[in-house]
């Protein structure tokens, strides 16, 4: 059977990437591969085995046109109201939190945090299929 292992994402500056995923998510570089044209950076935290590549083309200096095929990336947390709280706090603009309910149940509660590449990022409250 397959295991996810780590998604990839395309990023301008790695400072800016590097501490927005820190401050907002609590990742840490596990590891930090430096190429002659790239750096590849994984970032995970003790809460999953996933991580996050964050992949710095050397010689890029526009932003990348992120199109009109790139979802999202979703993190589960505890309290959702207290992590809303927090990224407020920490200046990272999250959407307001929307509750969305399929025949009268919900199904989820959820805001989207932006970083500073433009990908958009899920954080959703810890419940049912979202653990």
């Amino acid at each position: 059977m397959a295991k996810a292992i780590h998604s990839m994402i395309r990023v301008l500056d790695e400072k800016k990437s590097v501490d927005f995923y820190r401050l907002a998510f609590g990742l840490e570089v596990a590891e930090r591969l430096d190429f002659e044209t790239f750096t590849l950076i994984y970032l995970s935290n003790e809460e999953s085995d996933f991580e996050l590549e964050l992949t710095v083309n050397k010689d890029r200096t526009e932003p990348y046109a992120l199109g009109d095929g790139y979802g999202h990336l979703a993190f589960s947390v505890a309290d959702l109201d207290a992590e809303h709280q927090r990224t407020t706090d920490a200046g990272l603009n999250p959407g307001k939190i929307v509750a969305f309910n399929r025949d009268g149940t919900l199904l989820a509660r959820f805001f989207f945090l932006v970083d500073p590449d433009g990908y958009k990022i899920e954080v959703l409250q810890g419940h049912g299929r979202y653990k």
